[in-house]
């Protein structure tokens, strides 16, 4: 599952959704380390870096001093994109292998995704919680409510809802403010310098197999289609990524660019449109202004205005609540079960002492390393049960990663800094904190309680069925999830089964769009 930070950071090669800037052990012996990351054109890349046969030696002040010097760590380390800057940061005074292989490198990341107003990236609305202070924790309760309300049938709500669909690559399309020419583009549209494609030539030039086939076909068939300002959305099949399968005795037509798989009955309407189409795609987001630098986003796309064609399937991301105002969806049961676990959370919040969330926001690198633990949990399928051991396991978590990093160290020094790393990270986990942390986790329980409610009772809405490929077969599954957004503020969280999808995404069991 990924964090927060890596949702800052996510983007996408060859077709696949990746992180940016988060290095990790080779398997080829080829190099020691690969990373992704965006080169000097906004493309992104797979840059191995170090040699397999040698190891870091950093605890040895020489070899330290050695290394940084020859390879001008502390002048001119190179830019991202090169393996020099990267080499260097495992040559880092005071870091560890672990530590570097367990973060991701997310400066650039925080000013690209708050550049210009398109700060679209999303967490999920628990770990509002972690990441948000007591303004996350409280507008965790209040999107939850708002849905409550909602799909209790109470119109008067700022707040929608959008299906997330396990689509890749994204594409944006659109037409080019500086020109007025009409383009496609991936991730990189918002680059310093924009990665836009206005011709086949384009996208051949700068993308190769797989992937540029499908741009080429979405080039082709999105140009005439009216489309005025820029939208993005999920590209979610070419002509040939549909299949006809049977699945527990029925035929489909499906299409599964990731791990998804996305079925339609044979013989349906809505099959026959899709078999008709070469390219399909989901649109959830829309961007205006003058330049692509000045750009503002917001959630939903109007698709009623753009010319219908028999070769593109294409439909909103949205669930159409603002045009079933008064239908309720929920249950009388439901309701009272959601206003419990609201309440509930509502009475733990006040308890919870403002400074213990607080010092969580201001310090990301230990929020996210308690997000990293409660994902062992979720590798394992299994939830927070007991809130005050979980707070133990996760004090006996850090001091196991602490004392590994110690035994790596073969100087006094190396030792010492260490033991001081610990030391000041361990001051968090005071007597008052551990109280607080127990609550918190109580929290986010109650508002997982809420939140899977809730999406029992959208996944019914879902105009597709879903499954999962296994090697023993299909097995059902739910939608990857959905998207709360509140208009008031443009703002946005995501509601996900983590139980269920994300342990989808890390099965072995599990086969994936781009392994087939």
């Amino acid at each position: 599952m990924k964090s927060f930070i890596e949702h800052l950071s996510e983007a996408e090669y060859d077709g696949r959704k990746v992180t940016l800037n988060k290095p990790f052990r080779s398997d080829d012996k080829k190099k020691k380390f690969y990373v992704y990351v965006k080169n000097e054109k906004g493309n992104v890349i797979k840059l191995g870096f170090g040699d397999p046969n040698m190891e870091i030696k950093r605890d040895d002040p020489g070899r330290l001093a050695g290394f940084r010097a020859r390879h001008q760590c502390d002048t001119d380390p190179g830019p991202k994109w090169k393996a020099r800057y990267w080499s260097c940061k495992f040559w880092e005074k005071g870091k560890t292998v672990t530590d570097l292989l367990d973060s991701v490198d997310i400066c650039d990341s925080i000013l690209e995704a708050s550049r210009g107003g398109k700060n679209t990236h999303m967490t999920h609305i628990e770990d509002r919680v972690i990441y948000g202070g007591v303004k996350g924790a409280r507008e965790s309760i209040l999107a939850l409510r708002s849905l409550r309300d909602m799909l209790a049938g109470k119109v008067s709500s700022s707040t929608d809802v959008t299906e997330k669909w396990d689509g890749a690559p994204a594409v944006f399309a659109g037409i080019d403010p500086a020109d007025g020419k009409f383009f496609v583009a991936k991730k990189g549209i918002f680059n310093a310098k924009a990665m836009v494609y206005k011709s086949e030539a384009d996208v051949r030039n700068d993308t190769s197999g797989d992937l540029a086939d499908k741009l080429v076909t979405a080039f082709n068939e999105l140009k005439d289609i009216g489309i005025k300002d820029v939208i993005q959305g999920d590209l979610m099949f070419t002509k040939g990524d549909l299949e006809p399968e049977s699945i527990d005795g029925e035929k489909y037509i499906t299409f599964q660019p990731n791990t998804l798989v996305y079925a339609v009955p044979t013989g349906s309407d809505l099959a026959k449109t899709i078999s008709k189409a070469n390219l399909g795609i989901v649109w959830h987001t829309t961007y205006k202004g003058d330049s692509f630098e000045s750009m503002t986003a917001s959630y939903g796309v109007d698709i009623s205005s753009l010319k219908k064609k028999s070769s593109v399937w294409q439909k909103d991301a949205g669930l159409g609540f603002k045009n079933l105002s008064g239908t309720a969806t929920l249950t009388k049961a439901d309701t009272e079960e959601v206003t419990t676990q609201l309440s509930k959370a509502g009475k733990i919040f006040q308890k919870i002492k403002s400074t213990t969330l607080n010092e969580l926001e201001n310090n990301p690198e230990l929020a996210s390393k308690l997000e990293t633990f409660n994902n062992t949990l979720v590798r394992k399928r299994e939830r927070i049960e007991n809130t005050a051991k979980h707070v133990n396991d996760l004090i006996a978590w850090f001091d196991k990663k602490h004392k590994a990093e110690y035994k790596k160290r073969k100087s006094d020094k190396g030792k010492r800094d260490i033991a001081l790393k610990n030391e000041n990270e361990m001051k968090f986990f005071s007597k008052e904190n551990r109280k607080n942390l127990d609550m918190m986790f109580q929290l986010m329980n109650a508002i997982v309680d809420a939140k899977l409610i809730i999406i029992n009772k959208l996944d019914k809405l879902k105009e597709i069925d879903t499954f999962i490929r296994t090697k023993k077969g299909f097995k059902v599954t739910g939608s990857e999830g959905f998207v709360a957004i509140d208009y008031n503020t443009n703002g946005a969280v995501k509601l996900v089964d983590r139980l269920e999808f994300s342990t989808n995404n890390f099965s072995q069991d599990v086969i994936k769009g781009w392994e087939r």
